[in-house]
């Protein structure tokens, strides 16, 4: 399909908010006042707009054994930019969740990880074994 997308989403802090996509995920930073942020997600845009405290009260759910959060966003990458992603944050120290390969031997086979943003978004990286994998059923 070729297309990116763009989400907006509330934050708390929109400094704290950019210094963890730009500096910590590696992230590219675009237009910005001082109530937004458009962030560059692997050539997606995602608007982080500066707001009141808010809650998603969002249950977890159970994949594989898995405890996995039910409201969350992320990207799917090659195994490459992941791998790399992984060894950046873990080296950083930051709390990384749920880092496991789903789906093993079965069409759809991917790893997975997960990292808590400073507005609580769950932020998932992930890589398929096969990119034609994404969709199949």
């Amino acid at each position: 399909m070729g297309a990116s997308f763009h989400m907006s989403l509330p934050c708390l802090s929109v400094k704290g908010t950019e210094n963890f996509y730009v500096d910590n995920i590696g992230a590219s930073l675009g237009r910005k006042t001082q109530s937004w942020v458009d962030i560059n997600l692997f050539g997606n845009q995602i608007t982080f707009i500066k707001a009141e405290k808010f809650s998603f009260n969002s249950p977890n759910y159970v994949f594989e054994g898995k405890i996995l959060p039910s409201f969350h966003f992320g990207v799917i990458i090659d195994l490459k930019d992941w791998e790399q992603i992984y060894a950046r944050l873990k080296d950083q120290k930051l709390d990384l969740v749920t880092q496991a390969r789903f789906l093993e031997d079965k069409a759809g086979e991917h790893v997975s990880f997960f990292i808590k943003d400073p507005n609580d978004y769950m932020l998932e990286f992930k890589s398929f074994k096969n990119a034609s994998d994404i969709f199949k059923k």
